[in-house]
Formats: structure tokens, C-alpha cells, sequence
């Protein structure tokens, strides 16, 4: 999927600036994203010409832009930015207000999925409270102590959202390392692909931190439970991803 919206990261430090979008870039790698750090002649600090050149790079690249700051000094000089945008583009690039480094990794994973730059910005601000909804601790151990998939699949009462029912799996994460940031970029992506609503162990799918706050390790059990058109298609595609170790097998 083309990606809608770029990523523009604006901090006082340059190497901060570039390592956030190399993190976001392992989990959105279809997304173009600019770092703008420091100043011009390599202090910290921020930079209006770096901010400036970078939006403009990546307005020739995508239809929309979002910038991430990381202090109050960094917002200002995007906000003066954003100001001496020419009329014509201006509604095409937006400011976001929510944590750096967990804003980007969720901003970026939503463009992957082709957001706008409106959705994403909802993305970079809800990223603060991503964890609140997870488990307090790792998921439950699946049916023989021991990794792979037990898929249970049957359905469940709608929520009232439609007249279709709910369909439900009970798998079991093979991955070696966990549900980490990789799989679970990987399954948060995957899940955005499908007209249904998708959660895992009552988080949404489509939130890679919710999916990395719900600290799930190799053997525990993911309770998947998909609704909508496409119910039936993101339960098997999930299910499939699980049973393939999301790659990493």
C-alpha cells in the first residue's frame, strides 16, 4: 500500500532526530520519513531552514505531512514553519502533539497502513496511553506449556456495532522473543488491511504499542476476536501470521 502521509521528526539533537525515524523505518518501511535535528552547524538545538527543508522534500514525495517534536522550542519552530507555508499546500501538513519515539513507531505504522495525515496525528497522540489498556502482566500460557499455534475458532455475541457476530481464536505466539516491536509492527499492519475490527487479549490489533504493552512471551495465548465484512478473512490472516512465528521461525 502507497503511504498517504510522510514523517517529519523535529529535535534538539540530530542523532536523536535520525535514530527515531531509523526505529519508525523498521516498522514502516514504505513510509518516507525526514529527520530534522540540531542546528546547522551540528549544536543542539533546533533549525527553521532544516524543519522548512525537510517538510518541502517530502511534500514532493507524498500528499501530506506530519511533524513529531520533541520540546517546547522544537514545537515552536514547526508551528513558525507551518506558518510561512504557502496557502496552497498548508492543508496539507499537520503538527502532532504526543510522545517522540512511541508517536513516530505508531504514526508510522498507521501511514504504512495509508492514513492520512489527520489519522495519523490521532495515532502519534493516542501513543501516550497505548500501554493503559494492556494486560497488568505476560498473557496466559497456552493449552501445552509449549509454543505453537491452538487455534479455537468460534463465534461470539456481536457488540452491538452491526448485525454480524463476532468470530474468536485462541492462539499461541511462537516467537522466541515475544511479541516485540518487530511482529507486532507486522501484525498491527496486517490487521489495518481488513474492514473488521480486531482485537488481541482485548487491546486493538491495529495499535502496535498496545500490542507491545500487553508483554506477551513465547507460549502465552493470544485471544483474537475479529468483527466486521472481513471478520473471517483477518482471523485466518492473523491466525496464519501467528502460526509463522510472524516471520522470524
Amino acid at each position: 500500500m502507497t503511504a498517504k502521509a510522510g514523517l517529519v521528526v523535529v529535535s534538539h539533537s540530530a542523532r536523536l532526530a535520525e535514530g527515531v525515524v531509523e526505529v519508525a523505518a523498521q516498522m514502516a518501511p514504505d513510509v518516507p520519513m525526514r529527520a530534522a535535528g540540531g542546528t546547522e552547524d551540528g549544536r543542539v538545538g533546533t533549525s527553521f531552514d532544516k524543519v522548512e527543508a525537510a517538510v518541502s522534500a517530502l511534500l514532493g514525495e507524498v500528499e501530506q505531512v506530519v511533524l513529531l517534536t520533541d520540546l517546547g522550542s522544537a514545537t515552536m519552530t514547526a508551528e513558525s514553519v507551518l506558518d510561512v507555508l504557502d496557502a496552497a499546500v498548508a492543508d496539507r501538513v499537520a503538527l502532532a502533539d504526543g510522545p517522540l519515539v512511541e508517536g513516530a513507531v505508531a504514526g508510522a505504522v498507521a501511514a504504512q497502513s495509508g492514513a492520512d495525515a489527520a489519522a495519523v496525528a490521532r495515532a502519534v497522540a493516542e501513543a501516550a496511553g497505548s500501554f493503559a489498556g494492556a494486560a497488568d502482566g505476560p498473557g496466559d500460557v497456552g493449552p501445552t506449556g509449549q509454543p505453537g499455534t491452538a487455534p479455537a475458532q468460534q463465534r461470539a455475541p456481536g457488540n452491538g456495532v452491526g448485525d454480524d457476530e463476532a468470530l474468536t481464536a485462541t492462539l499461541t505466539l511462537r516467537n522466541k522473543v515475544g511479541l516485540h516491536a518487530r511482529p507486532a509492527a507486522l501484525l498491527a499492519r496486517l490487521v489495518a488491511g481488513f474492514d473488521a475490527e480486531v482485537t488481541v487479549n482485548d487491546v486493538e490489533a491495529a495499535s502496535v504499542l498496545a500490542l507491545m504493552g500487553l508483554g506477551l512471551e513465547q507460549g502465552d495465548a493470544m485471544h483474537v476476536r475479529a468483527r466486521g465484512v472481513q471478520a473471517s478473512d483477518a482471523l485466518e490472516a492473523v491466525t496464519a501470521a501467528v502460526a509463522d512465528g510472524f516471520g522470524e521461525e
